[in-house]
C-alpha cells in the first residue's frame, strides 16, 4: 500500500544561486521517506542543476516548514553534486550501479551521498521521457570526469556579488607577514626564519609561496632539490623543541642519485642537529602509520554501517553491530594515529626533542599528525579562529591535495582517500573527551565535514596554493569586471544565519584566565575529567539492547564499545610512551595546557553525530549530547539575566548581546538527531511481539524514569 501526498499543485521553482543553471527536470517523481517499512513519501519535482540535485515538493514553497538548523546554500532536499557518492537504479527489484551511458531507466533512483544521507526516488509515475533526462543528467553530471574549470565554484566566483562582510579573522598564511607572526606567536623566530624562495613558484609548484625553515638553511639547498629533503616548520613549543615536515627523495632511483641525496641528508641533519637547535627525531610516517590506501579500504567499509535503505536494514545489523564495527578497522586506524600523535607530544614536551615527520609528499599524514600535536599541545588551536588558522597554515597552503583526495572531478579513484576527515574524527575524540577545552562543538566539526562537498568555496576545491592562484589569475583576466573572487569556508555567515551559528560555538569553553606574570607558571585549572559533559564513563550493562533511556551511555555502548579490543593490541607502546601517558592521566587536566587523549580499548568512539544524524531508529527522544547542552544553556540564560539585573540595579550599562540559542526551548522534546533533523521526523518501531513497547509510549517518556532498556536479543533471532 503507498501512502500517497497529492501530487503537487502549484508550481515549484527552485532556488538557485548566481551562476546556478537548471539543466534538466522531472515532475511527479515520488520521494520516498524510508522511515519504516511503509512505502509512505511525497510527490514533487526532481531537479539537476550544474551546481546540486534537488527535490521539490509543496513544503518547499512554504517557509511555515523551516528547519531548527537551516543551512542558507544547501537544502534538507538538496545534494551538490560533489556530494553525490554512488547511484543506484532499482529494476525489478534488483539494485544496480549506474555509471555512464544508460540502455535501460531505473523505475526507483537511490543516491546514496558523502554526508551518509540516502534518497529514494519513486519514477514510476513520471513520463519517460523526463525519466530519461533526469536519470542520464544526474549520472553524467555527478559521476563522470570533469575539467577543474567546470566545477561550480567558478561560475559562482564569476557571478556572485563581491559583498561579503569581510570579517573572517582567520589567518590564512598567504602572506610573508602571518608566518613571521606565527613564528614570533610560538617564539619560533630565533632559530627559524620565513623564507620568500618560492616567490613565482621557482622552486616548486607543491609548495607554498611562503614558509618557514631553520635559519642554518640556505636558499641555495632549497632550490637543489624543488624542495625536497628540506625541513620545513610547522610549530614550536613552549620549551623551544619543534616539529618539522619533509618531503622525501623518490624511493627508486639509481645508486649515485640516491648517494647525492644521501650525502645531501646528512648534510642538513647535521646542521639542524648541532646547538641552537635541539637534538633531532626523525619518523617515517609512510612506515610507521597505515597507508592511504588502508584507509581509503577502511572508511568505505565503515561508512557502508550507515548507509541504511530502509528500517528492516538497520535493525538487521543491529545484531552484528560490534563485529561489523571492529571488521572496518576504522576506529583502529584512529587509535593508532592519535597514539603517533601523543609519542610525537612525548618527544617535544618531554625529551625537548625535535621531531622531523617524513613522508613522500609531505602533504597527507603529516598535515594529520602535525595538525593534532598542536590541537594537543597549543590551546589556541581549540579556539574556533585558531583551529581555522590550523587548516589553513598545514592542509590549504600546506599543500594538501582536496581535489584528489576528495577525488572532486572524478579523475582516479586511486587518489581518493578521506585524510582530512580522519584529522576531524581524530579531533572529535579530543573535543567529546574534553569538551571544555575547546571553544567550538561537535556541530562545528560535523558542519565542516559537509562543506568538503560545497563548491562555492575554494578553501576544499585545490590541490595546492600554485593551482589556486593560476586559475584565479587567468579567470580574473577573463572576467572584464575584476569581481572574480572565491569566498573562504571561514565566513560562516554564508551558509548559517546568527541563530544557526550559535551552535557552532561551545557554551562550555573555559575561556583563558589572565593571570599575573607573576603567577602565570603556578596557576593550574582544578577541573576534574570525570566533568566532562557529553560522555561520562559508566559501567557497560551485560545485556545487548538497543532502546536504553540512559541516553549517552545508550549511544556510546551502540558505538564503539568493543571491550577488550586494542588493550593488548600487539603494538603495546614501549615503556617510556606508557609512562608519559599513565602520568598525565593521572593528574587533573589544564584545559589550556597539554591534552592527551584516552585511546585504550573502548575509549576511542565512533562521531554519533555525524554518521547517526540520518537514521532515525538512532535517535533518543528527549536524549543525547544536545538535551544537556539545551539545559546548560537555559541556566547560562538565566545567570545572564540576573547578572543584567543587578548591573542595572548599579546604573552600570553592559555591552555586548547575551548569546542565547532560543531554539532550545523545551530539551524533551528534542533528539539526539538535532540540530541536523526535523524534530517531527519519528521513527515507526519494529512490530516486535513485545509489551515494552506500550511502556515507551507513555506521555512522560524518556526524561522521567529510572534506567532500563529493551532486550532485543531474544526477539531479533
Amino acid at each position: 500500500e503507498i501512502h500517497i501526498k497529492e501530487p503537487v499543485e502549484k508550481e515549484v521553482h527552485p532556488h538557485l544561486l548566481p551562476g546556478e543553471l537548471l539543466l534538466c527536470e522531472a515532475s511527479t517523481v515520488y520521494k520516498y521517506i524510508q522511515e519504516d517499512g511503509s512505502n509512505r513519501g511525497t510527490y514533487g519535482k526532481l531537479v539537476c542543476t550544474n551546481f546540486k540535485i534537488a527535490f521539490l515538493d509543496e513544503d518547499s514553497a512554504s517557509d511555515d516548514n523551516e528547519p531548527q538548523f537551516k543551512n542558507k546554500i544547501v537544502g534538507e532536499n538538496d545534494i551538490t553534486l560533489q556530494c553525490v557518492d554512488q547511484i543506484y537504479g532499482v529494476y525489478d527489484e534488483k539494485k544496480k550501479l549506474l555509471t555512464g551511458q544508460l540502455r535501460k531507466y531505473p523505475e526507483t533512483l537511490i543516491i546514496y551521498c558523502k554526508d551518509l544521507r540516502v534518497f529514494n526516488f519513486s519514477l514510476r509515475y513520471t513520463k519517460e521521457e523526463e525519466v530519461k533526462r533526469i536519470v542520464s543528467g544526474i549520472v553524467h553530471h555527478s559521476q563522470t570526469p570533469k575539467l577543474l574549470k567546470r566545477l561550480f565554484l567558478f561560475s559562482y566566483a564569476s557571478a556572485a556579488p563581491n559583498n561579503t562582510d569581510g570579517r573572517n579573522q582567520t589567518v590564512m598564511f598567504d602572506t610573508l607577514e602571518d608566518w613571521r607572526d606565527e613564528l614570533e606567536r610560538t617564539k619560533g623566530n630565533v632559530k627559524y626564519k620565513a623564507v620568500t624562495t618560492n616567490e613565482g613558484y621557482r622552486v616548486s609548484e607543491n609548495l607554498p609561496l611562503y614558509f618557514v625553515v631553520p635559519i642554518c638553511v640556505s636558499e641555495e639547498s632549497i632550490l637543489k632539490y624543488e624542495g625536497r629533503g628540506i625541513p620545513i616548520w610547522c610549530w614550536s613549543c613552549h620549551n623551544g623543541a619543534a616539529l618539522l615536515k619533509m618531503s622525501a627523495f623518490p624511493k627508486e632511483q639509481d645508486d649515485s642519485t640516491s648517494q647525492m641525496q644521501k650525502a645531501f641528508l646528512d648534510g642538513i641533519y647535521k646542521t639542524i642537529s648541532k646547538p641552537p637547535y635541539e637534538l633531532l627525531k626523525t619518523d617515517d610516517l609512510s612506515s610507521s602509520l597505515p597507508s592511504l590506501q588502508d584507509i581509503q579500504t577502511a572508511y568505505t567499509r565503515f561508512k557502508q554501517l550507515f548507509l541504511i535503505d530502509s528500517s528492516t536494514d538497520f535493525w538487521a545489523t543491529d545484531v552484528k553491530w560490534f563485529s561489523l564495527l571492529e571488521s572496518t578497522n576504522w576506529l583502529e586506524i584512529i587509535r593508532r594515529v592519535l597514539k603517533k600523535a601523543i609519542e610525537v607530544a612525548e618527544c617535544l614536551e618531554r625529551q625537548h626533542t625535535n621531531v622531523l615527520l617524513i613522508e613522500d609528499s609531505a602533504t597527507d599524514l603529516c598535515c594529520v599528525i602535525s595538525s593534532l600535536v598542536q590541537v594537543m599541545m597549543d590551546s589556541y588551536s581549540r579556539t574556533k579562529l585558531g583551529f581555522q588558522s590550523l587548516i589553513q597554515k598545514e592542509w590549504v597552503i600546506g599543500g594538501h591535495s582536496f581535489l584528489d583526495r576528495c577525488n572532486h572531478l572524478h579523475k582516479s579513484d586511486k587518489e581518493e582517500a578521506p585524510v582530512f576527515l580522519l584529522l576531524l574524527n581524530c579531533v572529535w575524540q579530543l573535543v567529546q573527551q574534553y569538551p571544555p577545552a575547546f571553544e567550538f562543538t561537535e556541530t562545528y566539526l560535523t558542519v565542516l565535514s559537509d562543506s568538503l562537498y560545497v563548491p562555492i568555496f575554494s578553501t576544499f576545491f585545490f590541490n595546492s596554493q600554485h593551482q589556486k592562484d593560476t586559475t584565479m589569475s587567468g579567470e580574473s583576466l577573463k572576467t572584464q569586471s575584476g569581481s572574480f573572487r572565491f569566498l573562504t569556508v571561514w565566513d560562516w555567515s554564508v551558509q548559517f544565519d546568527p541563530k544557526a551559528q550559535a551552535f557552532l560555538n561551545n557554551p562550555l569553553y573555559a575561556e583563558k584566565p589572565k593571570p599575573d606574570k607573576s603567577q602565570r607558571k603556578t596557576a593550574r585549572f582544578k577541573h576534574q575529567r570525570q566533568l566532562s559533559l557529553p560522555l561520562t564513563q559508566t559501567k557497560s550493562s551485560t545485556k545487548r539492547g538497543f532502546f536504553r533511556e540512559e541516553t549517552d551511555h545508550l549511544i556510546k555502548n551502540i558505538l564503539g564499545k568493543r571491550i577488550g579490543k586494542l588493550i593488548n593490541s600487539s603494538d603495546e607502546p614501549p615503556n617510556s610512551f606508557r609512562e608519559f601517558y599513565d602520568s598525565w592521566h593521572s593528574k587533573p587536566v589544564d584545559y589550556h595546557g597539554l591534552l592527551l587523549p584516552r585511546i585504550d580499548g573502548p575509549e576511542i568512539k565512533v562521531w554519533a553525530q555525524r554518521y547517526l544524524r540520518w537514521i532515525p531508529e538512532a535517535q533518543l527522544h528527549g536524549g543525547g549530547t544536545i538535551a544537556t547542552a539545551a539545559k546548560i544553556l537555559d541556566l547560562m540564560e538565566e545567570v545572564q539575566r540576573l547578572q543584567v539585573k543587578m548591573d542595572e540595579e548599579h546604573s552600570q550599562a553592559i555591552s555586548g548581546d547575551v548569546h542565547s540559542v532560543p531554539m532550545l526551548r523545551n530539551s524533551a522534546r528534542l533528539s539526539s538527531l538535532f540540530p541536523f533533523a526535523l524534530l517531527q521526523r519519528q521513527s515507526v518501531k519494529p512490530a516486535l511481539p513485545t509489551s515494552t513497547w506500550k511502556d515507551l509510549e507513555d506521555e512522560d517518556d524518556l526524561v522521567k524514569r529510572d534506567d532500563e532498556f529493551v532486550d532485543l536479543s531474544g526477539d531479533m533471532s
